[in-house]
């Protein structure tokens, strides 16, 4: 099945790389039901199923963290994917992916000269009063270079690693094809959706490897706040491209030397305090915020400001889904459990959920909060919380949603760290009643029933339209009914092939039956003593015969 889809030959060597390493981690039996074991012995490629004793020892988390990183880019990429997915996976699985690092060593200068000199369109040292060829800093995709501009500003150049793009594109294709196979042959995977993933996996792959959208995200955040205490870096357009961009250096302290944020010079809390006010900004008030706020993707500065760099993850809500979270977090902070369960269904509208056991389970959650003041509240114990009732009861969050809760507790966790009394339901509070406010306006109502009855007449216009074209196709006979039917293809593939081998069975039953008749006819010519087209016909038989029992033997470990 996946040796049909290979886009080109080359994608054998990378699959039986893939294929070998989940073996060597213990996690071929996973290789054998994909069918990937058979695609590559058909291409001439051995694969040893033995698994190493000594795995028996790490957890299936840890095993699937090694994989991970012995793959490369896309996969650490992946992994740290899904270390967003907190409503798939439980707390142990989302620790292993969070310990995914990214950085990796820089690679030498003559080896990625040539791209710097193409995308600037010239010699750095032309350009530059200085620029280092030593990377100040290196990730899997780019690496970052430092420079000095004529007028003495100093800037980063962070550059996309030689063929990276070519090899992601690569890996992406056969992930594709594996989740494709997964979905519709491991039981257990199907309610993760791995096709789902890997689709929204590509898309967030292809911004990140577009190193000019980058820039345009810090640009409309930047645009958006209009915060005095925070600082976004400066984007030089005139050297930014696909492969490369030009942003500014600032100077600060990096987040996770905490312990260099002494006072007076720096006030922990007002620090803590106004980086959430951002986030919470950015999410609440614009729908469009940066989705890794780790400590390492922040600095501080003097005067307790604090500047945001690494724009590659980015969230989006829209203005319809911002009334939803609106409507939790109102539901969550007053103690609501029906307003909760109303969201969770509205997210998960083809769930088969047992409402009056998901009910009863919000309302004990809920009642382990109850009485508690608002400094007493643990907010990202609580969404931790919710989020195992959403996956206990095998329903899901839409992946904008999921990212979104995994900033909230990453803001809650960095605002702990820089002050222990840090709460992040006081700093989200006003943001809500603002945002409800402003929803339930008289003005914002009549604008969105204007709306609602523009969209009804419209809808009510179209309706003799489309009953003339209903009607027009059943007189033609021309009404088309689609049925998506799960591992329809599959079954597909098997009838032929079951059919391919009765063929062949047919096929070998009269070539005996047929050199039977021809040996009685023709016994003058001889081989061995034994007629001479018997002789090949039986040959022939027996050939067929082997083949028949290599084919059913092949089919039953597929």
């Amino acid at each position: 099945m996946i040796k049909e889809t290979l886009s080109a030959a080359r994608d054998l060597g990378r699959l039986h790389e893939i294929a070998s390493v989940l073996i060597r981690w213990g996690f071929g039996d996973m290789v054998r039901r994909l069918g990937m074991r058979s695609v590559l012995e058909r291409a001439g490629k051995a694969l040893h199923l033995s698994e190493d004793g000594v795995l028996s020892d790490l957890e299936p988390p840890e095993r699937v963290l090694r994989v991970l990183q012995e793959l490369g880019p896309t996969f650490v990429k992946l992994g740290q994917v899904l270390s967003t997915r907190i409503d798939l996976f439980p707390p142990d699985w989302i620790e292993a992916f969070e310990r995914l690092q990214d950085d990796v060593a820089s690679l030498p200068y003559e080896q990625i000269a040539a791209d710097i000199r193409q995308a600037l369109g010239d010699e750095p040292d032309n350009l530059f009063a200085k620029f280092e060829k030593q990377a100040f800093a290196a990730a899997s995709i780019a690496q970052v270079h430092k420079a000095v501009l004529m007028d003495g500003s100093e800037v980063v150049l962070k550059v996309r690693r030689p063929h990276i793009a070519e090899q992601i594109e690569k890996d992406l294709r056969l992930l594709a094809r594996l989740a494709e196979i997964a979905e519709n042959n491991i039981e257990e995977l199907k309610r993760y959706n791995p096709s789902e993933i890997v689709r929204q996996f590509n898309q967030s792959l292809h911004r990140e490897l577009d190193l000019q959208t980058e820039c345009h995200y810090a640009e409309r955040i930047a645009k958006n706040l209009n915060d005095e205490h925070i600082v976004i870096p400066k984007v030089y357009w005139q050297w930014t491209s696909e492969s490369l961009n030009a942003q500014a250096f600032i100077h600060g302290i990096r987040g996770r030397d905490l312990d260099r944020l002494n006072p007076p010079r720096y006030d922990k809390k007002i620090i803590a305090l106004r980086g959430a006010n951002a986030v919470l900004s950015m999410i609440i008030d614009d729908g469009f915020f940066h989705a890794d706020p780790h400590l390492g993707n922040l600095l501080i500065l003097p005067h307790n400001k604090i500047a945001f760099i690494d724009f590659g993850m980015v969230g989006r809500l829209s203005d319809e889904r911002r009334d939803e979270i609106t409507d939790l977090l109102y539901a969550l902070v007053k103690k609501k459990p029906r307003g909760v369960m109303k969201i969770l269904l509205v997210w998960n509208e083809q769930a088969t959920a047992d409402e009056t056991r998901l009910l009863d389970e919000i309302d004990q959650f809920l009642d382990r909060y109850h009485g508690l003041s608002l400094k007493q509240l643990d907010f990202a114990s609580l969404l931790r919380d919710l989020v195992r009732i959403i996956r206990e009861n095998e329903l899901v969050l839409p992946p904008d949603l999921a990212l979104l809760f995994k900033t909230f507790i990453a803001l809650e966790g960095v605002g702990r760290k820089l002050d222990p009394e840090f709460n992040i339901v006081e700093v989200a509070t006003p943001f809500l009643s603002r945002a409800i406010q402003k929803r339930y306006r008289p003005d914002a109502l009549l604008r969105r029933g204007a709306s609602e009855m523009v969209d009804m007449a419209n809808d009510f216009a179209e309706l003799p339209r489309e009953a003339k074209e209903l009607l027009k196709a059943l007189r033609r006979g021309g009404l088309q009914v689609n049925i998506d039917m799960t591992r329809l293809d599959h079954f597909g593939h098997q009838i032929d092939r079951a059919a391919s081998r009765l063929t062949l069975g047919i096929v070998i039953a009269a070539l005996i039956i047929g050199t039977a008749i021809v040996t009685a006819t023709t016994p003058e010519t001889t081989i061995l003593g034994l007629p001479a087209w018997g002789m090949v016909g039986f040959i022939a038989a027996i050939l067929g015969g082997f083949a028949l029992l290599i084919s059913i033997w092949r089919g039953g470990r597929d």
